[in-house]
């Protein structure tokens, strides 16, 4: 199978691949990488306004480092993952002011950059600088993993050895940006996680799970875990002038550097944190719990609508501010956040 596998994937690619995709016109190291960044547990479909929008307003990787963090959150708010996002902003300063803001062209030199892992610096190198270097995606976990049976979860070191393996053995030495768009587009479009198009396929005569006739069988699934529930309380607290006051996380951690609303345990607290925050809360109405699930958890929040005495002052240095929900202003907010937001318009 090795030796006619990037051939057989090839002559799929001439036919049925996909050419047009936004990412893939003015092919530059700074479109693929952040293309690739969003791509990241995340559909083609979902990121082609993002990606789109992101670079009108950040078309180099000089105006990308330069920007205002915030600005670059507003522009991921609702892709999920924001580490994604920071790191791309800090990686994106480090090529300005370590790499005279060229790309470096290595697979070795790119992973030195905040967020760009092997595969990602694969798919660099092979797309943008065409220099053979191998990928391991979801996608394309799935197809190596089905067409040669390996069974495992991928997460697993010594299941994500082998297929490592299988993708250096693969990967050809001409034509690698096709190829490694062609395999990323098998996985994506024909040999799909739960209703694979075996018959469709250019590698069922030699794919080990579709002879078994189990391909969903492979990869093996992650070990399942019940997901911990975390509880709090949203305060949206509003000004006379229809204001609403948000709170930025700190840098790291969760919804990191994103202006959200301020958050308490339960009920008996408002009055506290309203203080800490400069507000007086005499009275407020509850809404409807509503869940926003995490990778590792689910957060069920409960929004408490606060209406404050008065226009308290409060400074952005404090890391607080008071949010027109009409208004056009530029920061990054968590989606729960955001959705709350638009229904008080």
């Amino acid at each position: 199978m090795s030796d006619g596998f990037a051939k057989q994937l090839l002559q799929w690619f001439d036919q049925n691949g996909r050419k047009d995709l936004p990412w893939q016109h003015d092919i530059t190291p700074y479109r693929v990488w952040v293309s690739e960044i969003m791509l990241q547990q995340t559909q083609v479909s979902t990121v082609i306004p993002y990606f789109e929008c992101f670079m009108a307003s950040f078309p180099s990787v000089q105006s990308l480092a330069e920007a205002d963090l915030d600005r670059v959150l507003h522009h991921w708010t609702g892709l999920g993952y924001y580490a994604r996002a920071r790191n791309l902003h800090k990686a994106a300063q480090m090529v300005v002011a370590d790499f005279n803001g060229v790309f470096p062209s290595t697979v070795d030199a790119l992973q030195t950059l905040p967020g760009i892992g092997r595969s990602t610096a694969g798919a660099i190198c092979a797309i943008a600088h065409r220099k053979r270097a191998a990928i391991l995606d979801g996608n394309v976990k799935r197809v190596l993993a089905r067409v040669h049976a390996i069974r495992g979860w991928p997460g697993q070191r010594d299941v994500a050895e082998q297929l490592w393996q299988l993708a250096e053995q693969h990967t050809p030495e001409q034509r690698v940006a096709d190829y490694t768009q062609a395999i990323m587009d098998l996985g994506a479009t024909l040999c799909t996680r739960s209703k694979p198009d075996c018959e469709s396929c250019p590698m069922k005569e030699g794919c080990q799970a579709n002879s078994l006739g189990n391909p969903t069988d492979f990869p093996g699934k992650k070990p399942r875990r019940e997901q911990p529930i975390r509880q709090c309380l949203f305060l949206v607290i509003r000004n006379p002038n229809g204001e609403i006051l948000l709170e930025q996380r700190p840098a790291s951690g969760l919804w990191g550097g994103l202006w959200v609303f301020p958050q308490c345990d339960d009920e008996s607290d408002i009055k506290t944190t309203c203080s800490r925050l400069g507000c007086n809360a005499e009275s407020w109405q509850l809404m409807p719990q509503q869940r926003h699930t995490f990778s590792h958890f689910h957060l069920d929040y409960q929004p408490a609508l606060i209406e404050a005495r008065h226009n308290s002052t409060v400074m952005d240095s404090q890391g607080l501010v008071w949010y027109n929900p009409a208004s056009s202003l530029e920061v990054g907010t968590a989606q729960p956040v955001r959705k709350l937001l638009q229904q008080l318009m």
